[in-house]
Formats: C-alpha cells, sequence, structure tokens
C-alpha cells in the first residue's frame, strides 16, 4: 500500500476528536444511554494537570494549577459524576469492568487529593475499584510514596510510568526535563508498592538518539523488569513545544531512523521474554491479565469523566471541546469547573456512528493488535463479512505485504504492525478524514 509516510497518525480511538463537532440537540444522556447495555461498562477520570509540558505532547493539560483549581475541578468531577450516574438510571443494575485515571497526570494530585479522585470514581459513579482492572499514570517526579499507597489501597493493578528515555541528552532534546536519579527513585517506589503491573513508556526518534543509546534506555528499563513496555514513535505536531522548533520534523531520513529504531527495539524485548501485543505495547510472558486494559475498545460502553474525557455509546461518541494550546486548554477547564450539575447531564460535543462507522471502527482497532481479529467475531456482531465491507482497504494491505488472511484471522504481518499508523489511517472513512482536515486548531 502506497504511503508517504509510516508514522501518518497514532490512532488510539476512532473517529479522532478532531472529527467531532458542537451537538445543537444537546442530547441528553438518560436518552443516550437508556437502552445501551451497562453490565460491563469502562470509566475513565481525567486529571488535566501537569507539572511540566513535554515538547512531544499535545494532550489535554495544562501546566500546574493556580491555588485552589484542583479542589474546584474535583468539585465539577463530582457533579459531572453524580449527574452521570444519575443518567445512567439508579434503578437499573450497572456494573463497571474497568476503571482508568489518567490526563494529564493522576499523580499531580495529591495523595488526600486521589482519595478524592477515588471516592468519586468509587461512591458517585459506582465503580468497585478493588474489584475490577484500575490503570493509573504517573510521572517521575510526581511518584511519591504517599500517593502510591493511597493509589495501591484502593486497588490500582497498573501504574504507567512515563519515562520517555533513560539518556539526559534525550530528554532534554524532547523537552522532557528529568534527571535519571529521579526516574530511578520513582521506579523504586513503584516496586516497593507492589503494584501487579509496571509499565514503562519509552520513545525512539529523538534527534540525536542512536540504536546504541536506545538499547541504553531499553536495558535501563528491562533492569526493573516492567510488565509491560510502551514503544512509542515520536511524533512532531503542531502546537507542541517541538512543533515550534524547526528541524525534527523534516529532518532527512528520520522515518528511516524511527522504523529502525522500532525493529531494533522490537527485537530486543521480543529476545527478553516480552510477546507483541501491539506496535506499541509488549508484555512480559508471566505478567498477570489486566482484563478489559489490555485492548483497545472495539465495542462502546465507556464512560468519561473530566473535561478531556470521550464517552463511548454504540449510536454517539461524545467529549467536551478540545485543544492543544495551552491558553485555550485553560479557557475550556475554566468553563469546566464553572459547570452547573444540570449541565452535566447532556452531550455537548461527539459524532454520531452510523452502521458502517461502527463496523469500520471495529476492524480498524482490532486488527491493529499483533492477535489480529477474528472473522466469526465481526460476522456475529454484524452479520457479514468484512471482505465484503471493506474489500478495496484490506486487498490494497494484502498487496503491500501488511496483512495476513487466514480465512477465519485477519492479521497484520510484522511488516503491517510496523505501518501500524499508516494503516489504521488508511481505514478512515472519507466523512471522517474530511471532518478531520476541516477541524480548525485551537
Amino acid at each position: 500500500m502506497e504511503s508517504t509516510t509510516p508514522y501518518e497518525s497514532y490512532v488510539y480511538a476512532y473517529p479522532h476528536k478532531t472529527a467531532y463537532r458542537p451537538l445543537p440537540e444537546r442530547p441528553a444522556l438518560r436518552e443516550l444511554w437508556a437502552d445501551q447495555p451497562k453490565d460491563a461498562l469502562s470509566l475513565y477520570l481525567h486529571v488535566p494537570f501537569c507539572e511540566v509540558r513535554c515538547g512531544f505532547c499535545n494532550l489535554f493539560t495544562r501546566i500546574g494549577a493556580p491555588e485552589g483549581l484542583t479542589t474546584a475541578y474535583l468539585d465539577a468531577l463530582e457533579r459531572q459524576a453524580t449527574a452521570v450516574r444519575e443518567a445512567l438510571d439508579p434503578a437499573e443494575p450497572v456494573r463497571f469492568a474497568a476503571a482508568a485515571f489518567g490526563g494529564g497526570t493522576p499523580t499531580f494530585l495529591t495523595a488526600s487529593e486521589l482519595e478524592r479522585l477515588c471516592d468519586i470514581a468509587e461512591k458517585r459513579a459506582g465503580a468497585d475499584l478493588r474489584s475490577v482492572p484500575l490503570s493509573v499514570e504517573a510521572s517521575p517526579s510526581t511518584v511519591t510514596a504517599d500517593r502510591l499507597a493511597v493509589l495501591a489501597d484502593r486497588g490500582t493493578t497498573r501504574l504507567s510510568l512515563g519515562v520517555q528515555s533513560f539518556v539526559a541528552e534525550e530528554a532534554r532534546s524532547a523537552v522532557r526535563p528529568q534527571k535519571r536519579a529521579t526516574v530511578e527513585a520513582a521506579l523504586s517506589l513503584i516496586r516497593d508498592a507492589a503494584i501487579p503491573v509496571l509499565n514503562i513508556d519509552l520513545i525512539y526518534g529523538i534527534d540525536g538518539q542512536t540504536e546504541a543509546s536506545w538499547r541504553q534506555s531499553l536495558d535501563a528499563a528491562l533492569a526493573w523488569r516492567p510488565e509491560e513496555l510502551y514503544l512509542y514513535p515520536l511524533y512532531v505536531r503542531p502546537l507542541t513545544g517541538l512543533g515550534r522548533r524547526p528541524g525534527e520534523s523534516s529532518a532527512a531520513g528520520w522515518d528511516e531512523q524511527r522504523l529502525r529504531l522500532y525493529r531494533a527495539g522490537r527485537d530486543h524485548l521480543l529476545a527478553a521474554g516480552y510477546e507483541q501485543v501491539s506496535m506499541r505495547m509488549f508484555r512480559r510472558a508471566d505478567a498477570p491479565a489486566q482484563g478489559a486494559e489490555d485492548y483497545a475498545c472495539q465495542t462502546d460502553g465507556m464512560i468519561g469523566l473530566g473535561c478531556g474525557a470521550r464517552s463511548y455509546t454504540a449510536e454517539l461518541h461524545y467529549s467536551f471541546d478540545y485543544a492543544v494550546g495551552m491558553g485555550e486548554i485553560r479557557g475550556i477547564i475554566d468553563a469546566y469547573v464553572r459547570r452547573p450539575e444540570a449541565d452535566f447531564a447532556r452531550a455537548d460535543h461527539g459524532r454520531w456512528i452510523d452502521a458502517e462507522e461502527a463496523r469500520r471502527r471495529h476492524l480498524l482497532q482490532s486488527l491493529l493488535q499483533a492477535r489480529g481479529m477474528p472473522v466469526a467475531e465481526y460476522r456475529e456482531r454484524f452479520g457479514s463479512d468484512p471482505r465484503e465491507d471493506f474489500p478495496a482497504e484490506l486487498a490494497a494491505f494484502g498487496e503491500s505485504g501488511w496483512l495476513v488472511d487466514d480465512a477465519e484471522l485477519l492479521r497484520l504481518t510484522p511488516e503491517g504492525l510496523a505501518h501500524s499508523d499508516a494503516a489504521g489511517p488508511a481505514l478512515f472513512s472519507a466523512d471522517v478524514r474530511a471532518a478531520m482536515a476541516a477541524y480548525e486548531r485551537k
């Protein structure tokens, strides 16, 4: 398949938020969720604060928090959780099968604020955190013994640490100011807290990075025997720190460098006893299972709380307004903390999902997993064959050597997995592509 770059876009959800638009009708959540299955929902709480914004980051987050803002944010999160739980109908059984705290950096919050965050998830949203997989994101400088004690006590089963590089020069190049000693101290505290799964995020493609320095970071991470490792290619996106710096995104051979480093990292982890779950995710063969957290959501039933969170029903994906620029993000957060409880009972921004988009989403998010997509699962859900629904896309993947069709299993080849960030966007619909192209960055 022809693609100008193997790194067109990281697809972690479909459709992307840049395809969302204001919903003039502001549909009531009670009506949206009335006929949805509620026996295995996922819960996501978004904390939009970081101590520093890395040069590559385009997440919905702000640097620091003025006095009182985290309290005001948690107050708003509690109002939203109350309104959403009411919309799900308190008289009907509701069960959450997985939970996650992301951001931003959830561990930006103090230990007592993390206690309150967990209380909101349990007492307001209705999740039993100690009985389901609970994943929490953290950064090295915010990992403290008291915060980890709260998370471990409240049932955290997975802690994901954003390290990116153990090499000081590379961390500075990626505008990720941190000391190696801070990273190692954080990892030591996490292991002492006995949270079952430690994930370490690393980035390849940083300016000046070599195979030797990449191997140095990989080996430094492997020394802690993390249950999971995520290997991310560096992206330079508009409105980010690196996006305002010349050079990285136009450097000759950058795609080749990233592909070379990806393959070196993949092979190194496979040799170390890790299994490849997707292009980015590697899991130690003896790591405890994490249930629904392991795979991207092919199905629906996601409740997102917080101003950067998404929610998914079968017919509508919705969230609040989206931005990357710091000024716009601050404005959205300020509006969120002023919002009254009743206002959280309606959806503001989103995208309606028709039958064709639902099929496309299932194919895309299943195919990007190394295990592939069982055709029987697709057929049972949609009553059709994916080869008949998407003949051109799958044929192009096959001609490129990216796809293996084993009759009852469609899966990407190793080369297909390496090109996941081109394969994913190739499955976007024309309507979603048009909406993303028309989105005005802010």
